[in-house]
């Protein structure tokens, strides 16, 4: 990626702010962004993240473009290459930061003209706030950078992805196939927030805060939930998030049936599984 590349963020909320935000820090003066808003392109204008933004005419800033990187839900990314794909240069490399790939890579590598390539990605970077007024909040640092290939992609594109997670600064980058991200997803993180959404749900539970302690506020932080874009993710995944949603209710089932029949031994063989299994994920995190 050279310095003098033109990047186009399509869609300007919490993480395209963040990538333009990094972007320009990093030295890429010429970063444009398309927005249906106005005040969020005034914004990042304003605050220096990027150096153009537009609502509408944007067929020529698409041409120019060496890098576009989607911002969007997975519907809308869909219909807005169908719209306005046939813009982009033979040579243009594209990625997204999607919550879910399976369904949705191989339909936009379709629907691309023949010389743009799409490497999918996805920031494990997200926050429980929005819009691109806070996109200082998220740090690349700490999290996952995930890579999601498939046959369509060349060892250029996924050059261009690993570099961009570099820029960004992201510690660490994992690739898989669009498959096996939406299964690890759907545990890692839309199971949590569907507990975290089950638990805050609960009757009265506003009122808990007269009594709460760090152990229910850190695990319901992420119930403050995009509703629109959840929802969608949720949906576009299913099949999956069902089945960890059986496997979490048969392991409360479990935990359950040690107290109903009054069985400490096997309440403290679950937690000490439990134990040693964040031990080893905690390792496996300062590892790398």
């Amino acid at each position: 990626m050279r310095r003098e590349s033109r990047f186009v963020i399509v869609g300007l909320g919490l993480l395209g702010g963040a990538y333009a935000r990094a972007l320009r820090k990093a030295g890429y003066s010429r970063v444009a962004a398309i927005d249906l808003s106005q005040e969020a392109l005034d914004f990042a204008l304003r605050e220096g993240y990027i150096a153009e933004g537009l609502t509408e005419g944007f067929g020529s800033l698409l041409e120019q473009a060496d890098y576009l990187i989607f911002s969007l839900y997975p519907t809308a990314l869909i219909q807005w290459v169908e719209t306005y794909g046939a813009h982009l240069r033979p040579g243009c490399l594209c990625t997204d930061v999607c919550g879910v790939k399976e369904g949705l890579v191989q339909r936009v590598q379709q629907q691309l003209p023949a010389g743009v390539e799409f490497i999918a990605s996805h920031p494990m970077a997200g926050k429980e706030l929005s819009g691109v007024q806070n996109a200082q909040l998220v740090d690349f640092a700490p999290a996952n950078f995930l890579i999601t290939p498939t046959e369509r992609n060349t060892p250029e594109g996924l050059a261009f992805a690993r570099q961009l997670a570099a820029v960004l600064g992201f510690a660490h980058v994992r690739v898989l196939s669009p498959a096996e991200h939406d299964r690890m997803i759907g545990y890692v993180s839309q199971l949590t927030h569907a507990i975290a959404v089950s638990l805050m749900c609960a009757p009265g539970a506003e009122s808990f805060a007269a009594y709460t302690g760090d152990s229910f506020r850190d695990l319901t932080r992420i119930a403050r939930i995009n509703d629109k874009m959840w929802a969608e993710l949720f949906l576009w995944n299913r099949e999956n998030l069902a089945e960890e949603i059986d496997g979490f209710a048969a392991r409360l089932e479990q935990l359950k049936g040690f107290l109903q029949a009054g069985d400490r031994a096997g309440l403290e063989a679950m937690f000490r599984a439990s134990t040693a299994a964040r031990a080893a994920f905690d390792l496996k995190e300062k590892e790398g």
